[in-house]
């Protein structure tokens, strides 16, 4: 991908390890972020990513908003932000769009690849499954806490198959395997059972994974919720299997022993990505006729518990 000019919008921890990888091999890819300060934190500094993924990658080309993108023409856009932000992201991506653009969601969340492909049409749009975790530990430096490869990548159409490829090559070659996969959609799904269901619960009574899943009453909500999304999955055409369950849960309970980062969300008091997890489950079942009382209930109590600090009233 050295001959594609590339940028990552969002270098919060997710996004850094990712761009960190990328510099290996373009070290003049721009990175995108408003947070006051990064700027000089990262040319002083680079990015640093410690953990079980280990990078330093210094930075180059930075600016603060993605309307700036448009001196640099990059043909490919990663987003790594808050689901939150994507739309506010796409915004400016509008002034600087230009045809044969292909921009990547990074997020966690379902149906992220769709906004992309509503606005600038499903060939410009891919989708990334990331398997990999990350804190912030400063500025620049991020701690890596798992990482489970490969990561997956995904066009919407078959006709980005070729440019596909050369993404998920370059983004192999910086240190992070990336396997190109004909429906990005499934390992989306897959991932996401496990994120969307354990975010809320995890958010609502402050416990890790683990102990969300080894207390009998939240144990009995996630079994009701995995059973409501894997029945709306399918619904959208993802039978995941009857072994698909036993397998992820055995997964929850290795990797569990942290919380959700939606916990971090409610005790910092900022915005949850509810509307892309528990949210987007819901939609879906009153899209297909799937009932999802569990989940209702669950993204309510999350959006409620956001509420209360957003949008206090004496």
């Amino acid at each position: 991908m050295s001959d594609l000019k590339t940028a990552v919008v969002g270098v919060g921890a997710t996004g850094a390890v990712l761009a960190a990888s990328l510099l290996a091999h373009n070290p003049e890819m721009v990175l995108v972020d408003p947070r006051p300060g990064l700027e000089e934190a990262l040319r002083k500094d680079g990015i640093r990513v410690s953990g079980i993924i280990s990078f330093e990658a210094p930075v180059q080309n930075f600016v603060d908003s993605v309307e700036k993108l448009g001196e640099y023409e990059p043909d490919v856009v990663f987003i790594s932000t808050k689901t939150f932000h994507l739309h506010g992201v796409l915004e400016g991506l509008e002034k600087v769009f230009r045809p044969g653009m292909k921009i990547v969601s990074t997020h966690n969340g379902l149906g992220t690849e769709d906004v992309i492909a509503d606005l600038f049409g499903p060939e410009s749009a891919f989708r990334m499954s990331l398997n990999y975790g990350a804190a912030l530990e400063g500025p620049s430096r991020v701690e890596t806490t798992f990482s489970n490869p490969p990561n997956f990548l995904g066009a919407l159409v078959p006709e980005n198959r070729d440019i596909g490829l050369r993404i998920a090559e370059a983004v192999s070659a910086g240190g992070l395997e990336t396997e190109l996969v004909d429906d990005i959609k499934l390992n989306v799904w897959k991932k996401m059972i496990m994120k969307c269901t354990m975010a809320s619960i995890c958010a609502v009574t402050d416990r890790t994974i683990r102990d969300a899943l080894r207390f009998p009453p939240t144990r009995e909500i996630a079994d009701g919720c995995f059973q409501e999304i894997l029945a709306v999955a399918k619904a959208k055409g993802y039978g995941l299997g009857e072994d698909y369950l036993t397998q992820g849960l055995a997964y929850l309970e290795k990797v569990g022993v942290h919380k959700d980062s939606m916990c971090v969300d409610i005790a910092n008091k900022t915005r949850t990505e509810i509307d892309f997890l528990g949210g987007k489950v819901v939609d879906y079942g009153k899209e297909t006729g799937v009932p999802t009382p569990f989940y209702t209930v669950m993204t309510d109590l999350v959006r409620a518990m956001e509420d209360s600090y957003l949008n206090f009233r004496e």
